[in-house]
């Protein structure tokens, strides 16, 4: 074995290990999902059930239609969230990489000072409730989500790193700086905004404070808030049950679901981003190393 291969085996074998120990808890998520509560509770987590019970996932999927709701209250949220995003942001970072800009270093300074102070959850719930009027409407979802400051920094960084000749040579052709953003800029810019658009999705789909802070109407919950309320509803009949005689006799305790419910939430809500993810991994590498070299 030549001496070069070896540390190409041991960092395919760290892949490997790596890729493998996070895979195996999903598995065991998934096969907790399928196990009874009580065999669970009893017998712990293994990779597979001996018995399968759906009983969570029909607790889920017990009214079909409002879970499908929530689930296109969520795709529509996050599509929008992203589209919308990575056009104000990268126009922001383009704003700030391009060295003909003016006040390029105050506008840095402005954004960078909100990522190390926030005004916090009650000035941002009566500024969004009592003037920007966004409660209970499908825009509270979208418009706090927007900008992402750390992510304007990560695409500038990209822009900073294209050749100022391609600005140069567009500009002596006539292009204006709306065309050499549309056309020069972001076509040349995917892998960034690639990673940008699916840590953003990411982050959208997985939002569920959002629902609980500002939505009243149950037919906008998106789907992680409504997967909250059923757990919170769960809970509820247990504690109201008190493990009693009379409740045991009326809905008996291993059709009741428990950690299983939790499990099985989880897959319901990671499966679409699990089909996502490989088609946006091409991107990662040159996506999340881009301020590896310039800051």
């Amino acid at each position: 074995m030549k001496i070069h291969q070896k540390p190409q085996i041991m960092l395919h074998t760290i892949g490997i290990l790596y890729a493998v120990a996070c895979i195996v808890p999903f598995m065991i998520v998934v096969a907790a999902s399928l196990t009874n509560p009580l065999e669970l509770s009893q017998e712990g987590y293994s990779f597979w059930p001996d018995v399968i019970d759906l009983n969570a996932y029909t607790t889920i999927f017990e009214h079909p239609a409002t879970i499908i709701r929530s689930y296109g209250v969520t795709i529509f949220v996050t599509t929008a969230t992203v589209f919308l995003g990575l056009i104000f942001m990268s126009m922001v970072a383009f704003t700030l990489a391009r060295q003909n800009c003016v006040f390029r270093r105050p506008l840095s300074f402005f954004f960078y000072f909100t990522m190390l102070f926030s005004g916090g959850l009650v000035p941002s719930y009566i500024w969004i409730t009592q003037y920007l009027k966004l409660q209970d409407t499908y825009w509270v979802m979208i418009i706090p989500s927007l900008i992402n400051v750390f992510h304007v920094f990560m695409i500038r960084t990209f822009f900073q790193k294209l050749s100022p000749s391609l600005y140069e040579s567009a500009k002596i052709d006539g292009a204006s700086e709306f065309t050499i953003y549309f056309k020069i800029a972001l076509p040349l810019s995917t892998p960034v905004l690639a990673t940008v658009a699916f840590f953003n999705a990411m982050g959208k789909w997985n939002d569920w404070s959002t629902g609980l802070y500002y939505l009243n109407d149950a037919k906008m919950y998106p789907l992680q808030f409504l997967l909250y309320k059923i757990q919170k509803n769960i809970q509820t009949l247990l504690i109201a049950m008190d493990f009693s005689t009379t409740g045991m006799g009326a809905i008996p305790l291993e059709d009741i679901p428990g950690e299983n419910l939790l499990m099985a939430m989880a897959v319901v809500a990671t499966g679409p981003m699990l089909i996502i993810f490989p088609f946006f991994q091409k991107y990662f590498v040159s996506g999340l190393t881009v301020g590896a070299v310039k800051g």
